[in-house]
């Protein structure tokens, strides 16, 4: 019989550090609101130049997103039930990593157990399924490729790292882009019926500011992805590969941004209105990989992101003014 503390469960002894709803909360990664920002680059190209917010549209924009926020609770809640299980997470929020808050990973912590995290994954993730079908039926559109992106991001999300495993198979970055994407292009198609190629450049640097998040987590985590063969990048190149591979990622926002512009998929502005972005970036990579501060970094990141998505808002109103 194993004790309680390696069940996942505090000593009868110790006192609780903190709620079991906390827990939960920090289970379903809740303070990290980065993914749900998706909702204002929606709402901002559904309101320019025409309002197309009708009640249908609002109903189905609010289904969608508290789907989005349960199948993304249940996405990394089975993300740490794996990481526990595997022993990544317990070497890299062990105690050799001082810079990494133990409590974060409630199993990790003792603070809630295998069952616990699974049962809260399956229910979320139960709860994502209903929401984001209610929000297809009351879509005033239902274009197909809409609902094929719904599904498959749906199906995928829950095969991340439970099930399936796709990012122990070498699928983890271009999914934590695609998930991003999608975020944006579903709800715009289940609004208008419509495609946008400018609302699909969009996507794709909203998505690329989730996977930031996530490469400069995996360069700090080398040692732990190594040690149950999570094929990151950081993990199965060199240090400096991995900084080339992160700092390609980091020009590639930029990049389609000025790309976009060239092409007059966007407005020739776009490029313009995006460099505010593109030097926080920059400094996220030089503090990261000249100055070697990469959990600074990785923080800077959030700032980076939350500044793409302010700037994608103003993108879609400029456009919907001037047009």
């Amino acid at each position: 019989m194993t004790s309680g503390t390696e069940a996942g469960t505090l000593p009868a002894t110790s006192a609780r550090p903190e709620s079991k709803l906390r827990s939960y909360a920090r289970l379903g990664k809740l303070d990290v609101f980065d993914y749900y920002l998706s909702f204002l680059v929606v709402l901002s190209a559904l309101a320019f130049p025409v309002l197309r917010l009708d009640n249908r549209t609002i109903a189905m924009l609010v289904l969608f997103l508290l789907g989005a926020i349960s199948t993304i609770v249940a996405l990394v809640a089975f993300d740490d039930l794996t990481g526990f299980r595997d022993g990544s997470d317990l070497r890299n929020y062990g105690p050799d990593d001082p810079t990494r808050k133990k409590l974060r990973k409630p199993l990790v912590a003792g603070t809630l157990t295998q069952g616990e995290a699974l049962w809260f994954g399956w229910i979320t993730a139960g709860v994502g399924a209903v929401l984001w079908a209610a929000a297809v039926a009351v879509a005033p559109h239902r274009p197909t490729w809409t609902i094929v992106v719904v599904v498959v991001t749906y199906v995928f999300a829950l095969q991340y790292s439970y099930g399936l495993k796709l990012s122990y198979h070498g699928f983890q970055e271009v999914f934590l882009v695609a998930l991003g994407a999608s975020l944006v292009l579903s709800p715009f198609g289940l609004a208008t019926g419509e495609f946008s190629w400018f609302l699909l450049v969009q996507s794709v640097l909203f998505g690329l500011g989730v996977l930031m998040f996530g490469v400069y987590s995996n360069t700090n985590d080398i040692e732990g992805d190594r040690s149950v063969g999570r094929p990151t990048v950081a993990s199965l190149v060199s240090p400096r590969g991995n900084a080339v591979f992160i700092g390609a990622l980091s020009a590639s926002e930029y990049v389609i941004a000025l790309a976009a512009s060239l092409a007059g998929v966007a407005p020739w502005w776009f490029a313009v209105l995006m460099l505010p972005a593109a030097a926080l970036r920059t400094r996220q990579f030089l503090l990261g990989f000249r100055y070697g501060d990469i959990m600074r970094a990785r923080k800077l990141g959030f700032s980076v992101h939350r500044t793409t998505t302010a700037l994608l808002v103003v993108a879609n109103v400029l456009a919907g003014v001037l047009a």
